[in-house]
């Protein structure tokens, strides 16, 4: 069963000190890359110095692929940067999108955002996707591997399951061989919500659950989901799938687990939903960061983080965390500070 590995809790642990360099829009960088360990066959991974997108790398290079990310911020003291090249994203200027896209098998996107920040909101982002998606068919791009979330709707009346639903019918529309991996809440280690999740009930003295705490989550594990992105990129039909573990826990039941696991005994209360996300706030003005949003305690409640299907991944959240909840909530994922 998987467990936090030694490279892992120091890169979770130095998340702060991360340095990063602003890409203008035509660089590129190449850093210490060893051709002799490489296939011809070069892969994109959108934000592979994030948290989903980094797995994906991770997978894709010990499979000896050739590996370029897209991104605004090369974070150069990432460990991961001396495997990649890097590219800016140049959203706003699709001619040099398309040219960093020349020559690329397939695409893995895990871009996205959790929530409006800098102006950047989620029209924008979709808007951003699109352009993306018609570069890819512009450059010629064998595959598009798009990271979805379960239960994304075009029609929703949450902006950020709408937006990955909009996204999900341009890419079916598009001329793309294409797959969607759909993931409910992900779990691993320098994961942000469950991991504070557990350091709040570690370090705050009373727990808040909105609402009756009766709503499902099915975790995913990370490397399973990075793993089921790599067999989809592999694949040639076009497709959509659940990523989702095969424990489905209510959210109480979820609680009640991460607490006796990581040894917290603070009184856990359900309150209605806005006070609820009021003290989240609270806590998250204190942090200097956004630990729940109103689209988030939503989508929770609506049972967005569900699937119907049958499970996708092996991982068993429970299991995992009974190995490794000596790490897991010590220390605060700041999700402002990644950005």
């Amino acid at each position: 069963m998987p467990k936090i590995s030694p490279f892992h809790r120091q890169e979770y642990n130095s998340t702060r000190d991360i340095t990063r360099q602003r890409l203008s829009p035509r660089t590129s960088i190449c850093l210490n890359l060893d051709d002799s360990k490489m296939t011809t066959e070069l892969n994109v991974v959108t934000g592979a110095f994030g948290y989903t997108g980094g797995y994906i790398a991770r997978e894709l290079i010990a499979n000896g692929s050739r590996v370029r990310t897209l991104t605004n911020h090369a974070r150069v003291d990432n460990p991961l940067a001396r495997q990649l090249e890097i590219a800016p994203f140049n959203f706003d200027r699709p001619d040099d999108l398309a040219r960093s896209l020349d020559g690329v098998a397939i695409i893995f996107n895990t871009y996205w955002i959790r929530f409006p920040h800098h102006g950047l909101d989620f029209d924008r982002a979709v808007s951003n996707l699109r352009t993306l998606i018609d570069a890819a068919q512009r450059a010629g791009v064998r595959r598009f591997v798009h990271v979805s979330i379960t239960n994304a709707n075009a029609g929703s009346p949450l902006p950020y399951f709408r937006g990955k639903g909009i996204i999900e019918e341009y890419l079916a529309r598009s001329e793309l061989s294409h797959a969607i991996i759909r993931p409910a809440v992900i779990f691993g280690a320098e994961e942000i919500l469950l991991n504070n999740i557990a350091w709040m009930l570690r370090r705050i003295p009373l727990f808040v659950i909105p609402g009756d705490g009766n709503y499902r989550v099915q975790p995913v594990f990370v490397e399973d989901l990075a793993k089921l992105a790599l067999d989809a990129g592999r694949r040639t039909d076009n497709f959509a799938i659940d990523a989702v573990g095969p424990e489905t826990l209510t959210f109480n039941e979820l609680i009640a687990l991460i607490a006796r696991e990581v040894g917290s005994h603070v009184p856990i209360i359900h309150l209605p939903p806005a006070i609820a996300l009021a003290c989240a706030r609270i806590v998250g003005r204190a942090m200097g960061d956004v630990i729940l949003t109103l689209d988030e305690v939503r989508g929770l409640m609506a049972n967005l983080l569900v699937s119907s299907a049958p499970p996708t991944a092996p991982t068993r959240f429970s299991e995992w965390l009974r190995r490794n909840a000596e790490f897991f909530g010590v220390h605060y994922a700041s999700e402002v500070a990644r950005r």
